[in-house]
């Protein structure tokens, strides 16, 4: 016996006396984030390992082999995940809709299921008409858990009745629920097609089992679907149209209708966008590669781009004549960073898919201001004008805050947050980004402070600061915890201690400069450097710069501008 799952249940097979564990399984693994189950092949855990063993020996003496190494198996589960944790839930939740216990979370489960796949599974019965937007079951909803099949099928097969489609609703539901009847994939045979996959079921049913076809899987769907046919009272001269087979997987798979869109992968197959948000490509030489619109019944969840295992065509006038009530219309007022601007759009949305698009006449200018504000948030704040009269003004209401958290926060965080407080009001009327260097960015941020703050910002972070020569210098706040006041050394003369802002707490950074402008020292104790550095670099720069004032005691001197300080008589 070569172990599978199968080997796992309770049937006892006489005659077993060799087991072969290749430690492998294939599960069903189903993805709240793209609502798709798809086959993945994981260790077995240690219990399904023992009871894969108990095959042998059972009524006799037996081997078991075991394909892996002892060092493996310390890292393989001790016992299974429960299907509870991993399984699609819409059955489950319809069938507790049916019995009146509409909320999961009241019942004592062994192992509560995820919120996220109940979330999915109540979003995908509310979208296939089974909950009204109350959460409550409908009569459709009803009828659909009495046909015992999974939502997305009973959805499908019922629609398909009412259009006189149930004959092909059998057929497809039935090759839904079985493994695939054919035994190849790939452009060189059906590929994803479904209508040779309708072929081999039709083909199995009167008898006849066709090259490539696999025959238990064929006769068990063709089985199957006579007997949903039989439950559903399909007419037997009912003759299958599968031109509308695109048409009854719509039905039940809303979520996979898929709009091809452009692609600059190089050998990838045509790629899609599904109305679930997700992407899906073909296969490579599929013959549905030139349909505009598709449905994918089955796909993988591995990568950006889903793999499409089995679709059809899907006509687009079956949006508008079946599918109106998933349609909706919306205004787009947003910024396009193709172009730096702004586009205002009228969209006709199924989901994801944006079936029409017309330019949208007079948007408001506060929707345009309110996109533009989106794309900084994209871009960054480094697309506005940031002018050294903005940068100042920022460095202060900084430099303050440090010092009293009450004052605005005006960091980059902060102001993206409150964008639309203090420059939505200075956006309106602009359409790009190109139009916000037009800003007057300082008056934006003076809109956070009231005119009290405005008062106190000037006296207690001054733009300028003016030095005993009577210079007035522009103060840096390029670092707010360390503001700088740049100025020539013989300006400072008369000043005997460091000057302080920020409420007599900030002191100044001072950078003493040359003669020529070129920085001797930086340093927050001008009394000491007066004591004690000044002396040094006079000794150095009386030489080069003989004519300048160069003073025995700088703390009382008196400060110049000029090469020398005035004289009584205006001489220098």
């Amino acid at each position: 016996m070569l172990a599978t799952s199968i080997a796992e249940t309770s049937l006892t097979v006489s005659g077993i006396r060799v087991v072969i564990d290749a430690g492998l399984r294939r599960v069903p693994k189903f993805s709240p984030r793209t609502g798709m189950t798809r086959l993945a092949t994981t260790a077995v855990s240690l219990d399904a390992a023992e009871q894969r063993r108990g095959r042998a020996g059972r009524l006799e003496p037996g081997v078991c082999y075991r394909l892996w190494a002892e060092e493996q198996e310390r890292a393989m589960p001790r016992a299974i995940v429960p299907e509870m944790l991993e399984a699609d839930l819409a059955p489950l939740l319809l069938e507790l809709d049916a019995w009146g216990a509409s909320d999961p979370r009241a019942l004592p489960f062994l192992d509560p299921p995820p919120e996220s796949a109940l979330a999915q599974a109540a979003e995908l019965l509310e979208r296939l008409g089974a909950r009204d937007a109350a959460g409550k079951l409908t009569p459709h909803g009803r009828r659909m858990a009495e046909t015992g099949l999974h939502p997305r099928l009973a959805h499908m097969a019922l629609k398909a009745l009412e259009l006189g489609h149930g004959a092909l609703a059998c057929e497809l539901a039935a090759l839904l629920e079985e493994r695939d009847v054919l035994a190849s994939q790939g452009p060189e045979s059906a590929g994803v097609l479904v209508r040779p996959r309708l072929a081999a079921l039709r083909a199995a049913a009167a008898g006849r089992i066709p090259t490539g076809v696999h025959e238990s899987a064929a006769r068990r769907a063709a089985a199957e679907a006579a007997h949903l046919k039989r439950r559903f009272g399909v007419p037997e001269h009912e003759k299958p149209d599968d031109r509308v087979a695109g048409l009854l997987l719509g039905f039940a798979y809303p979520d996979r209708i898929g709009m091809r869109r452009t692609t600059t992968e190089p050998g990838s197959g045509a790629a899609y966008t599904l109305a679930i948000g997700r992407g899906a490509a073909l296969p490579t030489g599929s013959p549905l590669a030139a349909e505009p619109f598709i449905v994918a019944a089955e796909l993988d969840d591995a990568g950006a781009d889903s793999r499409i295992r089995l679709a059809a065509p899907f006509d687009a006038a079956w949006f508008a004549e079946h599918f109106a009530g998933q349609i909706r219309e919306e205004r787009s007022v947003a910024w396009a960073r193709q172009s730096g601007a702004v586009r205002a759009r009228r969209l006709t949305r199924f989901g994801a898919l944006v079936l029409k698009e017309t330019a949208l006449d007079k948007p408001e200018p506060e929707e345009i201001a309110k996109a533009l504000l989106d794309a900084l948030r994209a871009e960054g704040l480094d697309k506005l004008p940031w002018t050294k009269q903005a940068r100042q003004l920022r460095g202060r209401m900084a430099a303050l805050r440090l010092l009293d958290p009450s004052w605005p926060d005006v960091s980059d965080e902060a102001l993206v947050a409150r964008l639309e407080e203090w420059l939505l009001p200075h956006a309106i009327g602009m359409k790009s980004l190109g139009d916000l260097k037009r800003l007057d960015l300082a008056a934006a941020l003076e809109s956070l402070l009231d005119w009290n703050r405005r008062r106190e910002l000037d006296e207690e972070a001054p733009t300028h600061f003016r030095l005993p020569s009577g210079s007035r210098i522009a103060i840096d706040y390029s670092d707010p915890s360390a503001p700088v006041l740049a100025a020539k050394l013989q300006e400072l003369f008369g000043m005997s201690r460091t000057p302080v802002i920020g409420y007599g707490r900030l002191p100044l950074t001072l950078h003493i400069l040359s003669p020529a402008m070129r920085p001797v020292q930086v340093t927050r104790d001008l009394a000491g450097f007066w004591k004690n550095g000044y002396f040094d670099v006079k000794k150095e720069l009386k030489g080069r710069y003989p004519k300048h004032y160069w003073p025995d005691d700088p703390g009382t001197a008196t400060a110049t501008s000029r090469v020398r300080p005035k004289t009584r008589e205006g001489r220098e």
